[in-house]
């Protein structure tokens, strides 16, 4: 009988030691391995390829629900089973929406954990019954989309890869008293109460980050493209100035796109999941990352997304091995001007 590997994931070893003997108990279960950080984590994770992971959330050098939203992305087939002694029913509902497959609380019998463990390992989700009457509660969050600002774009932008208001405050030149007045005016639009919320928010509404071009020039000798809602359009360059350059030149002409913005391959392949744009727009280096690569992981998640390879040192061999990883033209940024744009556009959606 093929035994089901766990990973065990908790900052303090007796509890480990605890879940590992309640664990050992039930048939078929083998315990691969124990860590104790985030950083010991990803590694185990990459390491032991195990079937389910069995989680705490206050562990060191973890942010919990980045941390889950990666680990979703990297292991699609990995399940998830929090272990936490938090029972705030909202803290629980982001996890839950982000992808773990059961919430369970450590004050609960380990008889109620062998149960949580059987059910989610047969597929089905757990949750502690201390949490049930909690979580059918009629929900108060906003079911429609706000429009929002450039400036807070930004800021769910980097909420999102768990950056502090100190963290936002200096990658943005602003006060953090500044930031914290924006939070609360976000928080007030989303109709939520914590950076939790808020991004899981954004993750259940990714259309939060997109942007509309401006008004239109009238006298633009560019003939329109017809106008779909759903028309969108990613960037993807690890250089934020000229993310902003061109979808600048694309907004100004196009007003009904939305325009996705991403500088690494992580932001990029999960825009793409959730989004599947018609045309993208890959800078060949993304820092230390490849633009090939990007290319591949985009094409994989949505392979109707046209890309387009651009880099300002154009090269013979990146442009094979973009081709080959599923783009469809290779351009130098130097050419990239506004006729250049529309030809692309227009061949790309229409």
């Amino acid at each position: 009988m093929q035994l089901t590997r766990i990973l065990l994931a908790d900052d303090h070893a007796v509890v480990r030691a605890g879940i590992r003997n309640a664990l050992e108990a039930l048939p078929g279960i083998e315990i691969v391995g124990e860590v104790g950080d985030g950083d010991t984590l990803l590694q185990a994770l990459s390491d032991l390829k195990p079937d389910c992971l069995l989680l705490d959330l206050t562990m060191p050098r973890f942010n919990p629900f980045q941390a889950i939203h990666q680990i979703r992305s990297t292991y699609p087939d990995l399940l998830i089973l929090v272990v936490s002694a938090y029972d705030d029913d909202e803290y629980v509902q982001g996890f839950l929406s982000a992808g773990v497959n059961g919430y369970h609380l450590k004050d609960q019998p380990l008889r109620d954990l062998q149960l949580a463990v059987e059910r989610v390992l047969s597929g089905e989700r757990w949750i502690s019954s201390s949490l049930l009457e909690k979580l059918l509660r009629p929900s108060q969050h906003l079911t429609t989309v706000p429009q929002l600002s450039t400036r807070q774009r930004e800021i769910l932008a980097l909420l999102i890869k768990g950056q502090d208001n100190r963290g936002i405050a200096n990658a943005l030149h602003l006060s953090v008293k500044t930031i914290e007045n924006h939070l609360t005016r976000l928080y007030r639009q989303l109709n939520v109460n914590s950076r939790l919320e808020a991004v899981n928010f954004v993750h259940d509404h990714p259309q939060l980050l997109a942007h509309k071009g401006a008004t239109a020039v009238d006298n633009s000798p560019l003939a329109p493209i017809p106008k779909t809602e759903e028309a969108s359009i990613l960037l993807v360059d690890d250089n934020r100035r000229f993310r902003t350059q061109l979808s600048r030149m694309i907004s100004k002409e196009y007003t009904h796109l939305l325009l996705y913005e991403a500088a690494n391959i992580t932001d990029a392949v999960h825009l793409a999941q959730r989004v599947t744009p018609q045309l993208a727009f890959v800078d060949v280096v993304l820092a230390n990352e490849s633009g090939i690569l990007c290319t591949h992981r985009i094409k994989k998640q949505a392979p109707a997304t046209r890309v387009i390879l651009i880099s300002a040192y154009p090269d013979r061999e990146f442009h094979r091995l973009g081709l080959e990883a599923g783009a469809t033209a290779f351009i130098d940024k130097k050419d990239l001007d506004t006729a250049t744009l529309h030809r692309i556009i227009a061949d790309s959606i229409d």
